[in-house]
């Protein structure tokens, strides 16, 4: 990993993915999201402060774990101007998501758990799939392949 002397304190673009490990494209998408931001330069270039490190850090760690980058975002505007997230701020955050977490263990758990049925049936019905059709909530209207097409059509029009 390229070592970056002590005196400069802004990075480049380049400069940044390679020491965070995040594509060019991912900062740029970073930034047009407002994760992330920089100053240009006289020559129109992209320069970053050095605690943007931190910031790109915090944002894939969270993305590591399911968190939504617009919840990202929202949290990272709540720092007291535009700061870097701390150690404690991690913490605070990763405290806030844990039950946002542990639901969609839940409903992943379901999934895992429904998965062989579905496949088992060898149809994949839309009136009796657990998938599709939870508790069976359309089998009283219609069954099957016309669920499908009424599905399509509801779409469309």
């Amino acid at each position: 990993m390229p070592q970056i002397p002590e005196k400069i304190h802004e990075l480049t673009v380049g400069q940044l993915s390679a020491r965070s490990g995040a594509a060019v494209s991912a900062l740029h998408f970073y930034e047009s999201k407002g994760l992330i931001s920089s100053r240009r330069t006289s020559g129109n270039q992209r320069r970053y402060t050095r605690d943007t490190l931190r910031r790109v850090a915090f944002v894939r760690a969270a993305q590591r774990v399911g968190i939504p980058l617009a919840t990202i975002r929202d949290a990272l505007a709540e720092l007291p101007e535009e700061r870097t997230p701390t150690h404690e701020d991690w913490a605070r955050l990763s405290e806030a998501w844990r039950s946002e977490l542990d639901e969609r263990i839940k409903q992943l758990n379901r999934l895992r758990d429904h998965l062989t049925d579905c496949i088992g049936c060898g149809c994949l019905s839309l009136d009796s799939c657990v998938l599709s059709n939870p508790d069976d909530a359309f089998g009283q209207r219609m069954a099957g392949s016309r669920l499908m097409v009424e599905r399509g059509r509801g779409r469309r029009g």
